[in-house]
């Protein structure tokens, strides 16, 4: 179908899409809202983001699709998914407000936003479809370029300063107040002290040994091993080799050559 009758139309191929890809979308930005995790919060919107661009792509908007992923979802999206991992975050960190009254503050914007997104949506009237086709004569780019810097520029400008507001607002709210002065160097050994427990450094792998393997647990000072000197997980697979008995006999065989090397030698000696 083409001509006018083409954008008052929709292929039953573009509904499928619209209303399966649309219902994913929603209960993305659903889950980002209320997901407890931060993390699995990030996720949620990342794809909603990829739906967005799909939708783009869909409508013949590559350059902005293109954008979605490249910056928003690639970019963007996962610096705060990498930020959010590095800092953990958690839901308890949530229920602390260092400003307060800032969730009632936040329900009051939230609602004046909503009034003039519905006062704006109500308001619109569209008399014609001009189709994909006029809209992207001189190119995607150029079409978008000239939406955004003339008919558009004023509300751009302010999506803009809205987001600098948004990126201050988030560091605001995500300083933590230190509720306890932090320790000294002295008061932590003190407590280390007092506790009684590993105060000199343990041994490494294989010391004692003869050699210096990770899966051979080191010798105390009376020859026992110390499993404090192997890895946890070696431990529980049960791929540590016990030595201790082997290395003690092969030791005091070592000594007993030595002496027995060193009396010949002196009794050579004697005898020149």
């Amino acid at each position: 179908m083409s001509g006018p009758l083409a954008a008052y139309s929709t292929s039953t191929g573009e509904a499928f899409q619209f209303w399966v890809l649309g219902t994913i979308a929603v209960i993305g930005a659903l889950c980002t809202v209320f997901m407890k995790k931060a993390v699995h919060s990030a996720l949620c919107l990342a794809g909603t983001m990829i739906i967005l661009a799909v939708f783009y792509l869909a409508n013949g908007a590559y350059f902005l699709g293109i954008v979605q992923i490249v910056v928003y979802t690639g970019a963007i999206m996962m610096l705060f998914l990498f930020v959010v991992m590095l800092v953990g975050v958690t839901a308890a960190d949530s229920l602390k407000e260092t400003i307060k009254g800032q969730r009632w503050l936040a329900l009051l914007c939230g609602l004046g936003f909503a009034v003039l997104l519905f006062a704006g949506i109500g308001n619109a009237s569209l008399s014609e479809f001009n189709g994909l086709a006029q809209a992207n004569a001189n190119g995607n780019v150029e079409g978008l370029a000239a939406l955004l810097f003339t008919k558009y520029v004023f509300a751009f400008e302010i999506t803009g300063a809205l987001l600098i507001t948004a990126a201050v607002g988030a560091m605001v709210l995500t300083h933590r107040e230190r509720t306890e002065r932090a320790k000294t160097q002295r008061e932590l050994a003190e407590e280390r002290v007092r506790k009684g427990t590993h105060l000199p450094p343990l041994p490494a792998p294989g010391v004692y040994a003869r050699h210096n393997a990770v899966d051979i647990a080191g010798l105390l000072p009376d020859g026992t091993p110390s499993e404090l000197t192997v890895s946890k997980t070696l431990r529980e697979r049960g791929q540590i080799r016990d030595v201790s008995t082997e290395a003690i006999n092969d030791l005091k065989a070592l000594e007993q050559r030595a002496e027995e090397r060193l009396q010949r030698t002196n009794s050579g000696e004697a005898a020149k």
